[in-house]
């Protein structure tokens, strides 16, 4: 499976004169610089190489999300996922990227999964943004596993909550109620086997939030999501930051985005 290394990016200096740019940028960057197709410790082989990674803008459609004071989830989410995409494509010409929107449009998140399935990706990223309490801020990463707090569960719930905007969701879901604490603590039991490469993914991502972004690293956490359960590979959901908290908004929203 694949592993994860360090690399150092130079971004260029014209582009990134817009104060918000930088901001997203930052974010990208974050993801980009441990995107490394092979560890040193891998053999050299084209089969340990990251060939396909998925990258999920979350909600979308009529599910906008977590509100800020201006800014939607939808619009931020996806805003940071065709930049992210179009980085890495530029940093490493030989990974394909997917995405499973590129538009202001709804999918469920079963066939988020799906897509990410379809395209026999080598690594799913999911791209949300926070909501809480107005003292709440920083950047986190999930991995699917445990309940390990309350705050935990109340974010796998938030994020959850999306599949009642689906038809026939009990059907799709299993009967899964995302509003039943008991059955996300029962779901959250499911565990990956693909476990410790996202724990390595996840814990690099935090550790450059930290270093290279300069934002507060909330750290790397368990949750029973919908969809990293469905997803046959490595899979991270970074909640990059609070739309809730006025700083971290300005800093995560682009001037220019449509806020229907």
């Amino acid at each position: 499976m694949p592993h994860y290394l360090y690399y150092t990016l130079t971004f260029d200096g014209a582009k990134l004169q817009n104060p918000n740019v930088k901001s997203i940028f930052r974010i990208i960057s974050v993801i980009v610089i441990v995107l490394l197709t092979l560890s040193s410790a891998a053999p050299r082989k084209d089969s340990y190489k990251i060939k396909t990674v998925v990258i999920d803008a979350g909600h979308g459609g009529h599910d906008a999300g977590c509100l800020g004071a201006s800014a939607r989830e939808k619009h931020v989410a996806l805003d940071i996922a065709l930049k992210l995409g179009k980085q890495i494509e530029s940093s490493f010409p030989d990974v394909k990227v997917v995405y499973t929107r590129k538009t202001d449009v709804f999918i469920p998140l079963h066939e988020r999964a799906n897509i990410a399935n379809k395209a026999h990706a080598d690594l799913f990223i999911c791209i949300h943004l926070n909501a809480g309490g107005k003292g709440a801020y920083g950047a986190e990463t999930f991995i699917m596993g445990n309940h390990k707090t309350e705050d935990n569960l109340e974010v796998a719930k938030r994020e959850n909550s999306a599949i009642l905007l689906e038809e026939d969701y009990q059907k799709k879901y299993d009967g899964f109620d995302p509003n039943s604490p008991e059955a996300n603590i029962i779901f959250s039991l499911y565990q990956s086997q693909f476990m410790n490469q996202s724990l390595l993914f996840a814990s690099n991502i935090q550790e450059e939030f930290t270093d290279y972004a300069g934002r507060y690293n909330r750290g790397v956490k368990q949750a029973g999501f919908l969809v990293l359960y469905k997803t046959a590979m490595p899979a991270v959901l970074i909640e990059c930051g609070f739309l809730t908290h006025e700083p971290e908004e300005k800093f995560l929203a682009s001037e220019k985005r449509d806020n229907k």
